[in-house]
């Protein structure tokens, strides 16, 4: 059987006292995991929800959040998390798009969510409080306590959950993510990181999003580890729960490391436990990982490359190359293949610049009720991601730049994170994104956004200056503004739409 859910009964058949899920003073065994979900499912049931309806999810972290995905697999049902940080008429879109037939949220967005009126949304379930027109998550529980629900039967490319991808195009589109993908995905992080029963992943990112529940997230679960809960991030937090609870590692978005690298105290604190960390979102500078490496001395740091559509986590630099590749996103997972292909598809030699495309049981077949879209991207047995990048003759992956991201000044090509690269290696600097702005004369020149450190007055010109030594000349900003923090994605992706105006 292919049903995700069933690592729940073979996990709680071998080790039912086993704590595999902690949020301060929350715990669950794999026994009493088993036994809510069982009574939520039978719950779900009880509401006429099973085989191809989706039940989307707008919640913080909690431990609930795992049950009810869970659950609704075991109905036969595919999840949709929610990005909490959307508008309400965001959600609508999501939630008329994607043909949910229930929601599941808290008291806190509650209010906003009371006035989607779609057909197809029957079902509204509250985690804590209570609402007219809503059915209380505990009482759901509660009803059902002892119950017990034979997981469905369900194929590898059965629908897992929906992901709507975080709105760098117009509209954002619903990824299908499969079963299959899933246990494809686990597999290749098992192997990358040897994960075992020893592993706790510390989730402090949201768990809408596949950095917070993927990297490795349940992957961890599956190989009968433990997973330790915040419920949204907080640096402070991120670093007292390192030493309170020792988990073994953890996924950290760039803003979110540069958070952690920024506590005043880091040097002094005690990261032993952490054995390795998954970055990824944008290229990491020189800079940042040598000082990763002085915070979290005994960790791997893991510079990552992966994508919504891929259920994320393709590529990871080894610990064997940590330094060595500096700058590379590493080799694909087992039962991965990546390859360069210029704009006609055809593959182009090692070093030479081109369009990532990635091919395995991992990898989505394609959007939700978007036909075109998904021709667009998935062709001839390989996603076509729209990222610039390139393979050394080791087969190591740097990612260069988004496609649409990339510079063309008077026909040179201009990657941004090399811009960024050097604009980060200025000590004042803590932030930076460069983008294309209209020119002229030569159609588009770099455009530099910095953030400084607190404290520190660098001004315009020091900057263009300390970026002329080192760059050349037409790749130098054409202008620079300060700004007191970038726009990001809530995967942490710097929004340089939204800097480009």
């Amino acid at each position: 059987m292919s049903n995700f859910a069933t690592i729940l009964d073979h996990h709680a058949g071998r080790d039912p006292d086993r704590v595999v899920l902690r949020q301060g003073s929350l715990t669950r065994t794999n026994r009493s995991l088993l036994t809510r979900v069982d009574a939520l499912a039978a719950g779900l049931e009880s509401l006429g929800v099973g085989r191809g309806d989706v039940v989307a999810l707008l919640l913080y972290n909690h431990l609930e959040f795992l049950e009810a995905v869970f659950a609704i697999n075991r109905v036969g049902a595919a999840f949709l998390p929610l990005n909490y940080r959307l508008s309400p008429e965001e959600w609508r879109y999501i939630l008329d798009h994607s043909g949910a037939v229930g929601l599941l949220t808290e008291a806190e967005f509650r209010p906003e969510t009371d006035g989607i009126a779609l057909p197809a949304l029957k079902h509204r379930l509250l985690l804590g409080g209570t609402a007219p027109g809503w059915t209380e998550y505990a009482d759901l529980l509660t009803a059902h306590h002892g119950s017990s629900v034979v997981p469905t039967e369900m194929a590898p490319d059965d629908l897992q959950r929906l992901m709507y991808t975080s709105g760098t195009t117009s509209r954002p589109k619903g990824v299908r993510i499969t079963h299959g993908n899933v246990a494809w995905k686990n597999l290749g992080h098992i192997v990358e990181f040897g994960l075992t029963a020893a592993d706790t992943t510390l989730i402090c990112g949201p768990l809408y999003h596949v950095g917070g529940f993927d990297l490795p997230g349940i992957g961890t679960l599956h190989a009968g580890g433990a997973l330790t809960i915040l419920r949204k991030f907080d640096a402070a937090q991120v670093v007292d729960v390192i030493e309170r609870e020792r988990p073994t590692n953890v996924w950290l978005a760039p803003s979110m490391m540069n958070a952690v690298l920024q506590l005043p105290d880091i040097a002094d604190r005690d990261t032993s436990s952490i054995r390795f960390i998954i970055g990824g979102g944008e290229k990491m500078p020189v800079p940042l990982v040598e000082k990763i490496r002085r915070a979290f001395p005994n960790a791997w740091f893991s510079d990552a490359y992966g994508l919504t559509e891929t259920v994320s986590g393709d590529t990871f630099n080894d610990a064997g190359h940590m330094l060595s590749k500096i700058g590379s996103v590493g080799r694909p997972v087992v039962h991965l293949d990546v390859r360069i292909v210029d704009e006609s598809g055809a593959p182009v030699p090692a070093g030479a610049l081109g369009e990532i495309a990635l091919r395995g049981p991992k990898v989505s077949a394609g959007y939700w009720r978007d036909e075109e879209a998904t021709a667009r991207a998935f062709r001839d047995g390989w996603f076509h991601t729209g990222d610039v990048g390139r393979l050394d003759e080791d087969g190591y992956l740097y990612v260069e730049d988004r496609k649409k991201d990339m510079i063309v000044s008077g026909g040179e090509n201009i990657a941004t994170p090399e811009v960024e690269r050097v604009l980060y290696e200025h000590p004042d600097v803590v932030e930076a994104a460069v983008v294309g702005m209209g020119h002229p004369r030569w159609g588009e020149v770099p455009q530099a956004f910095v953030v400084l450190r607190p404290g520190c007055s660098a001004d315009r010109d020091a900057l263009l200056a300390f970026c002329r030594e080192r760059l050349a000349k037409f790749k130098v900003p054409a202008d620079l503004v300060f700004l007191p923090e970038l726009p990001r994605t809530p995967s942490g992706k710097v929004l340089k739409r939204s800097l480009r105006g």
